[in-house]
């Protein structure tokens, strides 16, 4: 059997494949927000008017070559110009493209009026995670979060089985009420990142020094997902965007959380921790914060990420490593997590670091030195 009747009986048989045409989507996914639903009905309407323009001018080609050909008698036209012709393809190219531009205008506009918002989010790219803040400005309801990818590392590198939302999971969702208008503020701590959502039509670039807006409002509860849509570094691929959108009652019950947990964690800021407590703490932050840099061995990634086992941060002066994780190291990929966690995630994972993968130094950072270091 020759090489070409094997690749077309290859190809057969992928097209009969019932499992190659269940993934199979021949067009965009319909938008929930009124600006997608919008974006998508235009680029239905464009690809019909090109369906129509394709049959018209093909079927012309064809009629011609077939009924114009030499082997009939044809015998070519001599002529010169015709303005007649002329001038009806440039006015129904003229037609069609304002039959494209106006709705596509009305949608451009929509996406960019952000006013009579009812509430607001602040929206700060890092490497490599998102931050929230509810309603900047007035009316706040002092509600602040990180939200990191919550994908195990086993699956990340192949040790586990992938689940559905691979890499598309956090740990803390952005949750809004359903009828709501949204109004998000974005900018960024270090580097260009993009927050993208494509249910929701919003797409803007998170730049530092810069604040950008979009907004979006929906109706159908549910969640949605997105992700970094700018090339943003090496955890490029490890920022998941997950919204929840839900009922008022339910998000009424969500606030009040968020509430009572900002209040636990100051209280847990304001306790002397165990040895055991701070190092099981501090693995679940290390687990979050710093394992897709340093490994879960502690290990690092050579050349790019420094090791933590057995180095002289985890091994020396306790000062310096608080200072360290709490100012991070200019000029290095090492962030400063003082703005990021509170007093006793940061004594947690100070104390894990120097307790794990053979460190064995005994300390036991408590947050009131982590308080004292800020």
């Amino acid at each position: 059997m020759s090489a070409a009747i094997r690749v077309a009986s290859f190809i057969g048989l992928m097209l009969v494949s019932m499992q190659s045409w269940a993934e199979y989507h021949l067009n965009l996914r319909p938008g929930v927000t009124s600006f997608s639903q919008g974006a998508y009905d235009i680029h239905t309407l464009v690809m019909w008017i090109c369906v129509v323009i394709g049959i018209v001018v093909f079927g012309a080609m064809i009629y011609s070559i077939v009924m114009h050909r030499k082997s009939r008698g044809a015998v070519a036209a001599k002529f010169d110009d015709n303005l007649t012709i002329e001038i009806v393809w440039t006015v129904i190219p003229f037609i069609i493209l304002g039959f494209m531009a106006v709705p596509a205008t009305k949608v451009l506009l929509a996406m960019e009026d952000v006013s009579d918002s009812d509430m607001s989010i602040k929206v700060t790219g890092y490497q490599w995670k998102w931050h929230y803040d509810y309603n900047v400005g007035e009316n706040a309801q002092d509600i602040s979060f990180f939200s990191n990818l919550a994908t195990p590392m086993e699956e990340i590198h192949n040790k586990a089985t992938k689940e559905k939302n691979y890499l598309l999971e956090v740990d803390n969702r952005i949750v809004v009420p359903a009828n709501k208008k949204i109004r998000l503020l974005f900018t960024s701590n270090d580097v260009i990142h993009a927050w993208w959502i494509p249910a929701f039509g919003v797409k803007q670039d998170a730049i530092p020094g810069y604040i950008n807006d979009a907004w979006f409002k929906t109706d159908k509860i549910g969640t949605y997902r997105g992700q970094c849509a700018e090339l943003c570094g090496t955890n490029h691929g490890f920022m998941p965007i997950v919204v929840d959108v839900v009922s008022e009652a339910d998000y009424e019950k969500w606030v009040a959380s968020k509430k009572e947990s900002a209040a636990a964690a100051e209280a847990s800021s304001n306790k002397t921790w165990t040895k055991a407590e701070l190092i099981e703490h501090g693995k679940a932050v290390y687990a979050t914060n710093c394992v897709a840099c340093h490994q879960a061995s502690g290990e690092g990634i050579p050349n790019v990420f420094p090791a933590l086992k057995g180095s002289a941060i985890a091994t020396g002066d306790v000062s310096k490593h608080i200072d360290i994780v709490v100012h991070g190291k200019t000029g290095t990929a090492m962030q400063a997590f003082g703005a990021q966690l509170n007093d006793a995630d940061l004594a947690a994972l100070v104390t894990y670091e120097r307790n794990a993968w053979g460190n064995d130094t005994g300390d036991a950072v408590q947050p009131a030195d982590i308080k004292a270091a800020r």
